[in-house]
């Protein structure tokens, strides 16, 4: 493994603050409630925020699988400019992003596959919330909710430390030369 350039630390460090800042803006403000006008301020930030983590992430794992890569960007910028049901296509950029970083064996494996498993479990959860099973709407003030959400902000916030000080390791491949019979 050899360590990432520059370009790639500045990704990785963009990335882990604004993990850190949507997380924040996020619980803040559930906290102050819909009621009010401090939590439209701090919606506003978690919306730039999931674009900013959207492009930010593309770069750091585009090469792992572009197309893979493209749909998680892709849903990050619909989850930041979609209100009120946002939180499946976080899901599912959450859960591609995290398979590639863990394809690219960017990030520790079991980090990685804690990503993979917490987004997994929110991209099928999440749509039967809708459809009233498991409790019906997602309320926050339901501990059924903070359970299902929680291994996701374990998740993100071992990975956005771990994006500040640690960045993110690219594995160095070896280019095979192809031989031409006869050469």
């Amino acid at each position: 493994m050899k360590a990432p350039d520059s370009s790639q630390r500045t990704y990785a460090q963009v990335a882990g603050f604004t993990f850190l800042f949507y997380i924040i803006a996020g619980i803040s403000s559930m906290g102050l409630g819909s009621e009010s006008q401090f939590s439209d301020l701090l919606l506003l930030f978690q919306s730039f925020s999931a674009l900013v983590l959207g492009v930010t992430l593309f770069a750091l794992t585009y090469k792992q699988g572009l197309a893979l890569a493209t749909l998680a960007l892709t849903f990050r910028v619909v989850e930041g400019v979609q209100y009120g049901e946002s939180a499946i296509y976080f899901a599912a950029a959450s859960l591609l992003f995290a398979w590639l970083l863990l394809r690219g064996r960017m990030i520790p494996v079991p980090l990685a596959w804690l990503g993979v498993i917490a987004s997994a479990l929110l991209v099928v959860i999440l749509p039967f919330q809708l459809a009233g099973l498991f409790g019906g709407a997602m309320l926050w003030s339901s501990s059924g909710t903070w359970l299902v959400w929680l291994p996701m902000l374990v998740f993100e916030v071992v990975l956005a430390l771990w994006l500040l000080i640690k960045g993110v390791h690219v594995e160095s491949r070896k280019l095979v030369a192809s031989t031409q019979l006869g050469s």
